[in-house]
């Protein structure tokens, strides 16, 4: 099963969010209505300003697992390589 590996934020170099799903889509959206009650929920965080397929959820859980414990300044540098604008691709990932 593949999988992605995602960060939301609030805003530019605002409050950050590390997840992982099987639907990106379907998750973001969740983010975005509130269906997900806590850390997104409480600091307004539904920006999708990262993502990583992986053909494999595994390697996507590690991804996770592995930027949960990264300093931020790291998280912000790989935001901004692939988002330097930092908009949300969540319209993005409405065409894949």
């Amino acid at each position: 099963m593949s999988g992605y590996f995602y960060i939301l934020a609030s805003k530019r170099n605002g409050t950050l969010y590390c997840g992982v799903t099987n639907d990106l889509v379907r998750r973001v959206s969740e983010h975005k209505s509130g269906a997900v009650k806590g850390f997104t929920a409480q600091y307004n965080v539904k920006l999708l300003v990262y993502y990583e397929f992986t053909e494999d959820i595994r390697d996507a859980i590690h991804r996770e697992k592995c930027a949960k414990e990264w300093k931020r300044a790291w998280k912000i540098e790989l935001i901004q390589k692939m988002n330097p604008e930092w908009k949300d691709l969540y319209e993005d990932i409405l065409k894949l």
